[in-house]
């Protein structure tokens, strides 16, 4: 492959070695293999859709909540920034946090939870493993191949976690599950650039929408450290602001303790090839026990305080029963679906059709899961 990542650490995902696209490609004049699967991503149908898919609030709710797509986008900055520090393939990192949320349901977790519930008889539903079915088989855009035709290394880092009845159907993806082996650096960053911004930025549209209080906040030690920092500095500073710059600033205490976490952790293992990330025991990409000890602190405080919210708690129940009645009428219905839809849904017995069902309701937006909810009841 064309354009090699000249610079980068010896152990550092490189395209000379990577294992290639699963159907072959002439390379490209201007960009890196890399470069052009995040390029592919973005120009996506799944990509632009996650503008109208949600974290936690249902969409319709307010237009200064997180959606899914600025998440991603928050995940791909701090992804690169670690990447970057440590000397890896930035390029590659990108891709993979841009791509990390394409197969998510419409309402965030409880759409997921609600779908996998309908899908238990027929394999299930697992975001991970549709947002490699996403960018694998249901993207139609080119003329030479299905899906999006990415790397090797792009769908690895795609594939976070994966049952071993799964792991067995993917075959050479499949396989460091089977064998307990690790993804290459880049992959383990952009898991736990994932985990930064949404513990942080939950915070912020928690307090937004007055979820949470700032008594409670600063109940959290990573909360009230900085919070304390920013006050005795800036003591007039309006709460709006005030809580930006505390949330800035916990971002910037997790990244940095996880560049240099990791740092020390590849000073003491030495590696001298991607083959030794990959055979370490553990992850190598980590934060220091202090830093993720506050750092689940803070997603157990979450999980109390805002997403079991009776506000919260009350939109999910409804995009539950939402995605529930969806699943029914189409499997009862599938000309319900279009054409492209119900056409496949026929081609096999009832596990097919669900899987269909399943990859329609997927990539639903949240304003379209209700549109279709209401025209159909």
């Amino acid at each position: 492959m064309a354009h090699d990542s000249s610079g980068l650490a010896p152990y550092a995902a490189s395209e000379s070695a990577s294992l290639g696209r699963r159907y072959p490609e002439p390379a490209t004049r201007y960009r890196s293999e890399f470069q052009r699967d995040r390029d592919r991503i973005v120009h996506s149908t799944a990509f632009r859709r996650l503008v109208y898919k949600t974290q936690v609030f249902v969409n319709h709710e307010g237009d200064m909540y997180r959606t899914r797509l600025t998440h991603s986008l928050e995940v791909a900055q701090i992804g690169r920034t670690v990447a970057r520090a440590l000397n890896l393939n930035e390029s590659l990192t990108e891709a993979i946090c841009l791509a990390h949320d394409l197969g998510h349901t419409p309402f965030g977790h409880a759409g997921q939870d609600a779908l996998n519930a309908c899908m238990r008889d027929f394999g299930g539903f697992e975001h991970n493993l549709q947002s490699l079915r996403v960018v694998d088989e249901l993207e139609a855009k080119y003329a030479d191949f299905p899906g999006l035709n990415l790397t090797f290394e792009t769908r690895e880092g795609i594939l976070k976690h994966c049952s071993a009845k799964n792991a067995r159907q993917l075959g050479e993806l499949g396989r460091r599950f089977l064998e307990r082996r690790q993804p290459g650096l880049e992959a383990q960053i952009a898991d736990l650039a994932d985990a930064i911004a949404y513990n942080n930025h939950d915070v912020d549209d928690g307090y937004r929408a007055n979820l949470l209080t700032l008594e409670q906040l600063r109940e959290q030690a990573m909360f009230a450290r900085e919070f304390d920092a920013v006050h005795s500095r800036y003591p007039d500073l309006e709460d709006r602001r005030l809580i930006y710059e505390v949330i800035r600033r916990m971002i910037n205490r997790v990244v940095t303790d996880l560049i240099e976490n990791t740092q020390a952790a590849i000073e003491r293992v030495r590696p001298e090839s991607i083959e030794d990330i990959r055979s370490q025991a553990v992850p190598l990409v980590a934060f220091t026990e202090a830093v993720l000890a506050e750092h689940g602190e803070l997603k157990s405080f979450l999980n109390r305080n805002m997403y079991r919210h009776t506000t919260v708690k009350r939109m999910t129940d409804k995009a539950r029963e939402m995605v529930r009645a969806l699943f029914g009428l189409y499997m009862d219905h599938p000309s319900q679906m279009p054409q492209e839809f119900s056409a496949r849904a026929g081609l096999g017995g009832m596990a097919v059709k669900a899987r269909v069902i399943a990859d329609y309701i997927a990539g639903m937006t949240d304003r379209f899961a209700i549109a279709e909810y209401e025209r159909l009841r």
